[in-house]
């Protein structure tokens, strides 16, 4: 618990004693890995998304290495992941869009997402029909509704404005703007 709001909070050199506190009374750190990785996730997600990438290149090398030298592998996740910027927008996104999921009372595919594993099935109920692929749009991205059949469109995941989350808003906000065109023209 020690450790990992330390990382939350940003400081590394407390962090690097934590670390060093569980390694020295035995504590795997496989274990130790676990604990970074999900704290890569859940607590700096898309803000940085190298974490998870340093997090497990970390742990594979010293899966490769072993212990005494792998310590090096240990503390450079660690370090690294103190002074990421931090969110949890992916937490909050995962929670939202798995309590509307448990609340539905149903999540009917659209037919334009539904793939006819053969033409007949396209032809007679209209599989496919209306879907638009987004490579052939100019910006990649079409007007359309992606929920189930009776949703509105939900806005889930709510980047932050911190690293690399910035960008990840910016261009989510435009994406939107077109994807839900077709809903505003409706209303």
């Amino acid at each position: 618990s020690a450790f990992i709001k330390t990382l939350r909070g940003s400081d590394p050199d407390a962090a690097l004693v934590w670390l060093f506190a569980m390694v020295g009374s035995g504590e795997h750190p496989r274990f130790i890995f676990r604990r970074m990785a999900i704290f890569a996730s859940e607590d700096i997600g898309n803000a940085d998304p190298r974490a998870l990438q340093i997090v497990m290149a970390a742990w594979d090398a010293f899966e490769r290495v072993g212990l005494p030298e792998g310590e090096y592998f240990l503390a450079h996740a660690c370090i690294y992941l103190a002074q990421a910027p931090k969110s949890n927008a992916i937490k909050r996104a995962m929670d939202a869009s798995r309590r509307a999921v448990e609340r539905a009372s149903s999540l009917e595919v659209p037919n334009h997402l539904r793939n006819a594993p053969v033409k007949a099935m396209r032809t007679q109920h209209g599989y496919s029909e209306g879907y638009q692929y987004p490579h052939d749009a100019e910006e990649g991205i079409v007007q359309a509704s992606y929920f189930p059949i009776g949703w509105e469109p939900q806005d889930f995941y709510s980047p932050t404005v911190h690293g690399y989350e910035e960008e990840v808003r910016q261009r989510l906000a435009r994406a939107k703007t077109i994807i839900r065109q077709r809903d505003a023209m409706r209303s």
